[in-house]
């Protein structure tokens, strides 16, 4: 097969396996590592963690470095690549716009308003080369117990996450960036973690067509460059009895994703390095398997020995005819076409950003959303808070990153927020996710003599610590309890009760900016519940003012 970029100069086996992989690298300067495998291999893409990024400009000289180094080895351009969901899941914050994720935009019940978002990501993303964003989730999030999507979904209905999905996915391809919908067939109804173990979906055929697969048949039919797949089992999709990823299904990828649903762009595969792969088959076998189910990109993210051995097993299977090299250039085929549809072709030349990234109007933008998606679940006290001395808020905090568990600076806590809008100071003290019986007692003694407390959680449905301690508070004599969920809203269902409390659907410091302003009366909680708590609190609930 030519280059689309120089018909006149075919590319080696070698280069065209390169072309199907995306692979991530350690530090803010391109490494050793990646350096090898864009100029020895010609990789297709490359992609950013928060380990990449120190700010929006920092991130535009690296993605520039990057293009230049496979431009100068003779290569083609690269995929530049990152998880920017918005929300709890966003890889760059310091410089760019930290717009509101999918749940809270579910809450605020805008199309209009993901579509802006997401124009504004897209903007922003390719002012810093970024030419491929891993988003937006089209997973439903229908079980309350999924450890990994919950507010990185939209809502629990079909019809809402195809809505708020489509919009997302022009917002982000008018502005020139690949949108990739994930993780297909479906994530959402899972109660295992596929970084850490591998899920399996029971439901019938009947049940994912008018459920899980809904939203990418939207997405497909209005025209999604990139879908990316789930390492997740489908019993009724099961290629053998042996249980398979969708990653590694022929049955899913091909019969399913391109001969029934027509899907003529990109599939590209969750991390290989996930461990529903890596412990299993291995990341090697895991990507010849992909290549032979249908897949065309390989995301490897991580270790640079499994990147090269993942690439060499690709072209070793090519070369004993495992693999067809035809099949090769189908994919080959459909990285260039979409190269060339985005520009992506000519992205060494883009010039550097010569001004700020987030502008007033972006933020302004982010504010608003944020602003409608605060959520009065329940308030049968109905007093106004006072920001005195008998004030505390209890912040549970994230301590330790993860793929989807972003640590936020002290400085962006509520406390902060009580504090900047009242211009009062405000008592605020810390615990980790899982705090200990002597920390909840703990807690519970700072709160003696104390009147009101606001306790902001953070999925509480998976600690029995941060159960007992708001249990423990809202049975504490004279106490005013005020409970916020920092992520997902499914919190209240562990301590039904708490009399006051709001659903945030994130902790980043705009969600809380937007609490702040609702619990010192300065805006009405505009929000509606995008999932259903239960019978009392069913999907587009608010307590009315």
């Amino acid at each position: 097969m030519a280059s689309p970029a120089n018909p006149h100069s075919p590319l080696s086996l070698r280069q065209k396996v390169g072309q199907l992989f995306i692979c991530g690298f350690d530090g803010t300067t391109p490494n050793e590592g990646i350096t090898r495998l864009i100029e020895g291999y010609g990789l297709g893409g490359v992609i950013y963690f928060r380990r990449n990024v120190q700010d929006a400009i920092q991130l535009a000289q690296l993605s520039a470095e990057l293009q230049a180094t496979s431009q100068n080895s003779g290569n083609q351009p690269l995929f530049i690549a990152v998880d920017q969901e918005g929300g709890m899941v966003s890889r760059i914050e310091k410089g760019a716009t930290l717009l509101p994720g999918n749940m809270a935009l579910g809450a605020a019940f805008s199309p209009a308003g993901v579509y802006a978002c997401s124009k504004v990501m897209g903007k922003e993303l390719r002012q810093m080369g970024v030419n491929m964003n891993f988003a937006p989730c089209l997973d439903i999030n229908n079980n309350r117990l999924n450890p990994v999507i919950g507010v990185r979904s939209y809502g629990e209905t079909a019809a809402l996450v195809s809505d708020m999905g489509t919009h997302a996915v022009k917002g982000l391809q008018d502005m020139g960036v690949i949108a990739t919908v994930k993780h297909f067939p479906g994530h959402g109804d899972t109660a295992a973690d596929s970084h850490h173990d591998l899920p399996v979906v029971p439901h019938s055929m009947e049940r994912l067509r008018e459920l899980e697969l809904a939203p990418f048949v939207r997405a497909i039919e209005d025209g999604v460059d990139a879908i990316m797949t789930a390492h997740v089992v489908f019993d009724a999709l099961a290629d053998s009895a042996t249980a398979t990823p969708s990653t590694l299904s022929y049955k899913i990828l091909t019969e399913l994703l391109r001969q029934e649903l027509r899907f003529r762009g990109l599939v590209v595969t969750d991390c290989l390095e996930m461990k529903a792969i890596s412990e299993g088959i291995g990341v090697a076998e895991g990507a010849v398997r992909a290549i032979e189910a249908g897949a065309d990109l390989l995301l490897v993210s991580h270790r640079l020995d499994r990147q090269l051995a993942a690439i060499e097993a690709v072209i070793a299977a090519v070369e004993s005819g495992r693999i067809p090299e035809s099949r090769i250039d189908e994919s080959v085929l459909r990285v260039m076409t979409h190269k060339y549809k985005r520009g992506i072709l000519f992205e060494a030349m883009a010039p550097l950003p010569e001004g700020p990234i987030s502008t007033p109007e972006h933020q302004a933008l982010a504010r608003e959303l944020s602003r409608k998606s605060v959520t009065k679940v329940k308030d049968t006290v109905r007093e106004e808070l006072r920001v005195d001395d008998k004030l505390l808020v209890i912040w549970t905090e994230v301590q330790t990153g993860t793929e989807i568990d972003e640590v936020v600076e002290r400085t962006g806590t509520l406390g902060c927020a009580l504090a900047e809008l009242s211009g009062q100071e405000v008592r605020e003290v810390y615990v980790g996710l899982h705090p200990s019986d002597e920390e909840v007692a703990q807690l519970v003694g700072l709160c003696d003599g104390v009147e009101q407390a606001i306790v902001v959680t953070y999925n509480a449905t998976f600690s029995p610590g941060q159960t007992k301690l708001v249990k423990a508070l809202a049975a504490k004599e004279g106490l005013r309890l005020i409970v916020a969920a920092g992520r997902n809203p499914y919190d209240l269902l562990e301590f039904p009760e708490v009399q006051t409390y709001y659903a945030c659907y994130e902790n980043r410091p705009l969600a809380m900016h937007s609490l702040a302003r609702v619990l010192l009366g300065n805006e009405k909680a505009a929000g509606r519940l995008p999932v259903t708590l239960s019978d009392a609190y069913p999907i587009g609930w608010r307590q009315e003012d």
